[in-house]
């Protein structure tokens, strides 16, 4: 039968909504567009508000405001730098094989096109791996709490997202990234986010130093149930993290959601088990971390790999993580002497690198196909062996392994170049007077202002200038107010 007698097919008989016009073009797909922008909805909503009140519940009152604020801060910073160029050097067009050009993200023809991936346009797509590249920036920020100084973190944000994420995102997640053709399997940023995050949260915290030595022989946390609310945000964002990273409303977005929350509990559950046998208290803090661990290695293996594997993957981010923390920290000095307030580094790098190199193992062939739409490409070592393909299955390993060697390397020297480039405009550390005062040296405001406890003529901090009855109270009694200090004119 030739084309020309094959019948024009009549849009007319579709029903009404789903007719295209020019606001929904043929190939768009309303149920995918539609959970494209959920699930990007859900994915920010991990960082604000998730991650501003977890962070902000986590640390000492007097650091709740300034960790609350980096969060926010780089939210919205990321955001700008993304459309003006970030977005097209992670999956525009090629300029090296690990780094795209630099191009807007702007432009109504451009926004309205077929995104890469996904019966979505590319507004979608920008505005959903937007969310992607914030949290990481944000993850970055767990580890530097009650130390840096704010006007080196403005700086932080925008040069690392342009000269270290957009390296991985591009290298390991374009279609036309170098690892991306190899075969790497990275299903929702194992590498990209988390095992980044890890490492250059910890370079990071490096080259800024400890906090002070009372912060970091007690650092108590000032709300422990409004940090259980940003765990909660944070886990059931995850959703969305990725459950939308086969860019459709499919059976494989399905899986990769229960996957995820399986493996969550499951490693919640496993560091909780051995907080009581050897420390004889179930902490919730230490719940918390095993949660994060279990999202965090489930992440670059969620939509191909089987239940049970998922089971297996969340036993092991709750006892490899909490090991490496719990005993081989105590035994480092580099761990000990790098001050990693959050943990970033065993609970993003460590679980990162640990599900990227089980991703390796336990990836399905079959469950790959429905990613990836590639027959016998991408083969877990376990499936390669018992199918007679070893040679596939020690070549996905051989993958990851790259994999992680990749983003370390690129994050430690990037990072460190930007920690040191920072630093020549701005120190990276807030003056020893600053970090004995806190959110108030910062930014002139508390989070708590309970009877007794806010009135701020009495210490020797600086005044928000939105606090317009504070400040003008203090100058009618005569007080000059700076930002470090209250001096009597």
């Amino acid at each position: 039968m030739s084309l020309s007698s094959v019948p024009a097919f009549n849009f007319s008989q579709l029903p009404s909504n789903l007719i295209p016009g020019d606001a929904n073009p043929p190939w768009m797909s309303k149920g995918d567009n539609a959970w494209q922008l959920v699930a990007a909805t859900l994915v920010g909503l991990q960082s604000v508000p998730g991650l501003i009140i977890l962070y902000g519940g986590a640390v000492k009152k007097k650091w709740a405001v300034n960790s609350a604020f980096m969060v926010l801060y780089a939210f919205a910073c990321v955001l700008l730098c993304w459309v003006c160029w970030g977005y097209r050097m992670s999956f525009g067009d090629k300029l090296i094989p690990i780094w795209g050009k630099v191009d807007v993200a702007l432009e109504q023809d451009y926004l309205f096109q077929q995104a890469f991936l996904g019966l979505f346009p590319n507004a979608t797509m920008v505005f959903f791996q937007f969310v992607f590249a914030a949290i990481t920036l944000i993850l970055i920020a767990g580890a530097l709490l009650g130390r840096m100084n704010f006007y080196a973190w403005m700086l932080f944000v925008p040069l690392w997202l342009t000269f270290s994420y957009t390296f991985g995102a591009y290298t390991i997640w374009s279609t036309n990234g170098w690892l991306s053709l190899k075969g790497i399997i990275d299903y929702s940023g194992g590498y990209v986010i988390h095992l980044s995050s890890g490492v250059a949260g910890f370079t990071a915290a490096y080259w800024v130093g400890p906090r002070s030595t009372k912060d970091r022989e007690r650092f108590p946390p000032n709300n422990i149930l409004l940090m259980l609310a940003g765990a909660g945000l944070l886990w059931m964002g995850w959703t969305g993290f990725n459950g939308g990273d086969p860019y459709a409303a499919s059976i494989d977005a399905s899986l990769a959601v229960l996957n995820t929350h399986v493996a969550a509990a499951t490693s919640l559950l496993t560091w909780l088990i051995l907080d009581v046998i050897f420390f004889g208290k179930p902490s919730v803090i230490g719940a918390v971390q095993g949660m994060i661990t279990g999202l965090v290695a489930i992440t670059p293996a969620a939509g191909v790999v089987q239940g049970w594997a998922a089971i297996v993957i969340g036993l092991c981010s709750g006892s490899i993580p909490w090991f490496t923390m719990m005993v081989v920290h105590k035994k480092s000095e580099l761990l000990q002497k790098v001050d990693d307030t959050m943990a970033v580094f065993h609970t993003h790098a460590v679980a990162g690198s640990l599900g990227g190199i089980l991703t390796g193992l336990f990836a399905n062939p079959r469950l790959c196909y429905l990613f990836y739409g590639y027959y016998n490409k991408y083969y877990g070592l376990f499936y390669g062996i018992h199918d007679g393909q070893i040679h596939k299955g020690l070549r996905q390993i051989g993958l990851q392994l790259l994999g992680v060697l990749f983003v370390v390397v690129v994050n430690v020297v990037m990072t460190s170049f930007i920690c040191l480039l920072v630093q020549l405009i701005v120190p990276l550390r807030m003056s020893e007077e600053d970090m004995e005062i806190g959110d108030e040296a910062a930014h002139g405001e508390e989070a708590y202002a309970i009877w007794g406890q806010g009135d701020r003529l009495e210490k020797s901090a600086g005044f928000s200038a939105y606090n317009d009855d504070t400040a003008g109270a203090a100058r009618s009694a005569g007080y000059n107010t700076s930002r470090s200090q209250v001096e009597m004119v």
